[in-house]
């Protein structure tokens, strides 16, 4: 029997974006669905109780999130687990109290707060597996219209007067992307959606594909209607295999609901979308590379011009744009180009979304008006520095981008400030430093990963990338010469120079910017031998203090080459000859001796 207090209306909505569920999220909503069978309720197709998968809500540091709104009174949860769910159900759900020892506190408020949801207004609250619920946000409509009232040349006005500009990194407009392939007289132009998200830690497009997949699909009809395309692509990551599968599905949905196909809704306007597998490198993101990709050869990049809006796939007129500036069409159509022009700096329109990582306590995927200052974003959105320690430095725009010290803390966040500090927008990668980190290192780190992703074609990249981590390597290691940083800072900006497409032109950016405010640390590893952040192993010197030193043998326990000596409750001592600099010894260490030092 159907307990009489389940006649309200409930709604149980469980993140099941790829962190939702790692964290267990698959379980909890089982969990849910078997609670209701138990009390004869078929969660799934019951009009008054549904349990429903959505995207990510954005903070996935707190997963599994889960919504349980009674007759739309909503209490989220976090860190649920499906042995949790039982007792959910039994007081909150029948019950009417909600478990206040398991919903979210102020930080997740805070978190939330601040942000201005565009591209992620939708995500976290339908599920991405049912048109239906996109169609019930407002989904697809735009397109109607446009495809009923406005000619293509209308619809590349409004995206011209609404600023937005490509949110894939370089920051072009894209309203004059899409009228200049829109003139060029061609019987075949393709537009194509770059969801090949290479960056390292960074799921922006993952998430949105996750959590949305129609606002994208509906964002790329749109553009293939204004440059008129009938043929579109979405390059997507193979890694991504849940992203791909609800893009996938999204896809049959749009087909059999007359979003695609042959004269869309009415109209004589023919268009179609095929899912092409990325190569998995990172070179294909370059939109060239994408293309050769696409047209079943290597991923390597091609000179410019001709751009691809004159000659792109397979020689014709190609559109390319990312996941992120998509997803915003629609919703510039349905609230107009002066609401999104409103939203934003002056040169800088509408939001972007980030992915928050790094020495942050909020981790997760935020979206932002352009012009917000790094500030806000750290400390107000991201709860400030794990262990409350000193922020030091954000990396932004992803392996290429530049670290923007802790002194420029209040610098508004638009494409034109992280350019005049020596970094960029990027696709939305956002890497908090503090303290501990050597900045040294963090540009050996991004170097490795741009050089082993360099396709080789050109010799600035293919030689120069090598040889700046080869002289990051030898100063990390302590065999640092004195001329090494006028070195670095001479083939840095002879590989942006000279190189053939974006990757070589901003790989040197980590290593530019860290030399322009942290040259000292820089100073530190060649002439003094010392890594001032205790990171470069080869630099560091373990030893112990026989003022503090207590004698308690945790140190000589845990050194793994028994390289410390001493009896019990009296002094140890390191032998040098024998240390690895494994850093043992330094982090069992009784906090209240501190014995351990670290120079």
């Amino acid at each position: 029997m159907v307990n009489s207090r389940m006649s309200k209306e409930i709604v149980i909505n469980v993140c099941m974006g790829t962190g939702g569920i790692a964290a267990g999220g698959r379980d909890v909503m089982d969990a849910f669905i078997e609670a209701f069978r138990e009390r004869g309720v078929d969660g799934r197709v019951e009009k008054h109780c549904a349990v429903h998968q959505v995207g990510c809500r954005g903070f996935c540091a707190r997963d599994v999130l889960v919504d349980v709104s009674l007759d739309g009174e909503r209490t989220t949860y976090q860190y649920i687990q499906a042995a949790m769910v039982p007792r959910l159900v039994e007081e909150h759900v029948l019950g009417g109290q909600p478990v206040t020892e398991w919903t979210v506190g102020p930080e997740y408020h805070a978190f939330h707060d601040r942000q201005v949801k565009v591209v992620l207004a939708d995500c976290g609250n339908i599920d991405p597996d049912r048109i239906e619920e996109y169609e019930g946000v407002g989904g697809y409509t735009a397109l109607r219209r446009i495809l009923s009232e406005m000619s293509p040349g209308e619809v590349i006005d409004v995206v011209r007067e609404s600023g937005l500009r490509g949110r894939g990194g370089a920051g072009f407009p894209t309203g004059i992307k899409w009228k200049i392939c829109a003139d060029n007289e061609s019987e075949v132009k393709y537009i194509i959606c770059n969801a090949d998200e290479g960056d390292p830690g960074a799921f922006m497009d993952r998430s949105v594909i996750e959590g949305n997949p129609h606002a994208v699909i509906e964002g790329l009809i749109i553009g293939a209607y204004a440059i008129g395309s009938a043929h579109g692509y979405v390059y997507i990551r193979a890694e991504y295999p849940l992203a791909v599968e609800r893009l996938r599905r999204a896809l049959d949905q749009a087909r059999a609901k007359g979003y695609l196909g042959k004269g869309i809704h009415g109209s004589r306007f023919d268009f179609d979308i095929k899912v092409k597998l990325g190569a998995g490198a990172f070179v294909c993101g370059e939109e060239t590379a994408l293309i050769a990709s696409i047209e079943g050869e290597r991923g390597m990049p091609r000179s410019k011009p001709p751009f691809p809006v004159f000659k792109g796939l397979w020689g014709k007129p190609t559109v390319i744009n990312n996941v992120e500036t998509l997803a915003n069409l629609p919703v510039i159509f349905r609230r107009g180009a002066a609401w999104y022009a409103s939203v934003g700096s002056e040169k800088s329109k509408g939001t972007k979304v980030f992915a928050l990582t790094g020495k942050i306590k909020n981790t997760g995927l935020i979206e932002v008006p352009m012009g917000i200052s790094l500030k806000e974003i750290i400390y107000d959105i991201g709860g400030g520095i794990e262990k409350d320690r000193a922020f030091k430095a954000v990396q932004t725009g992803g392996p290429s981008g530049g670290c923007i010290p802790s002194q420029h803390i209040d610098l508004s966040v638009d494409y034109e400030n992280l350019i005049r500090m020596g970094s960029m927008m990027g696709s939305g990668g956002m890497v908090v430093l503090d303290e501990t980190d050597c900045m040294v290192n963090i540009a050996k780190f991004f170097l490795e990963f741009t050089q082993s992703e360099s396709c080789g074609k050109c010799t600035p990249c293919r030689f120069g990338t090598r040889r700046l981590l080869e002289i990051l390597t030898r100063i990390t290691r302590g065999q640092g010469r004195p001329d090494d940083i006028e070195r670095l800072e001479r083939m840095a900006r002879t590989i942006k120079d000279s190189s053939l497409c974006g990757l070589g032109m901003s790989a040197p950016n980590p290593v530019l910017s860290t030399i322009r405010y942290f040259r000292h640390e820089y100073e530190a590893h060649i002439h003094e031998h010392r890594c001032p952040a205790g990171v470069c192993r080869e630099l560091i010197t373990y030893t112990i203090d026989p003022e503090r030193c207590k004698g308690c043998g945790k140190c000589r326990r845990h050194c793994p080459v028994e390289a410390i000596e001493g009896q019990p409750k009296a002094v140890h001592v390191i032998q040098q000859e024998k240390c690895i600099k494994c850093g043992s010894c330094f982090e069992v260490c009784p906090e209240k001796f501190s014995a351990v030092l670290r120079a």
